[in-house]
């Protein structure tokens, strides 16, 4: 495929959704074909499956169950938008994709990372992100941004400290073991200055050629 496919990686609050909008704001802005979409969701189908996920009224659903529902949206958001769009060239900038699920549902949860990615074989059918963007901050930091920001909470955001520890650990994890795919940014400083180690990393990254600001 032509395409270049961009995905966007933190801990709650760390800042991801909106430097994912501001990449793909910059990368339209110079002129490219840009699909900024997210996970859960990014189609009908996949966003109806995404209700479901947060609703803190499903705070009894099994670890199993969040694992497959969250990869059974993959598979609709592959195949109807990511994989299309990679094939016509377009840069795809995903907010979450499927190490979302091996933190949150590996880490966070405890399954069997063998079985996630084995999952995650079958929902994406073998696609990986071109590049992933960790942007990280402490645990604390992220919630506490999280539930000031006047948004709904959901069923994640209430999952405990040691829940979200283990996630943020198993990002670390993640990026450690590929550095060739992973870029790790610090979210705590201002979005602005966040912006542009991202854009620097993607034009160092990729051949996307991105214009960085003085």
């Amino acid at each position: 495929m032509d395409g270049v496919f961009i995905a966007f990686e933190g801990p709650e609050g760390a800042g991801k959704s909106t430097q994912a909008r501001l990449l793909a704001a910059r990368l339209k802005d110079e002129g490219r074909d840009v699909v900024l979409t997210r996970e859960p969701g990014g189609t009908p189908i996949a966003e109806q499956v995404r209700t479901i996920l947060l609703d803190q009224a499903n705070c009894a659903m099994l670890p199993e169950t969040e694992a497959l529902l969250y990869s059974a949206a993959r598979a609709q958001h592959v195949g109807d938008v990511i994989r299309p769009a990679l094939e016509r060239g377009a840069v795809v900038v995903c907010d979450r994709f499927a190490d979302s699920t091996l933190a949150y549902q590996g880490g966070g949860r405890g399954l069997s990372m063998e079985d996630l990615r084995a999952v995650q074989r079958l929902a994406t059918g073998g696609l990986w992100p071109t590049l992933r963007i960790l942007v990280d901050v402490p645990v604390e930091v992220g919630l506490r941004r999280r539930f000031g920001a006047g948004e709904e909470v959901n069923r994640l955001d209430v999952a405990g400290l040691d829940f979200h520890r283990r996630v943020r650990a198993t990002y670390l994890a993640l990026a450690a073991e590929d550095e060739s795919s992973w870029v790790v940014v610090d979210g705590n400083d201002g979005v602005a200055a966040v912006e542009e180690r991202i854009v620097r990393e993607v034009a160092r990254r990729t051949d996307l050629g991105l214009a960085l600001r003085a």
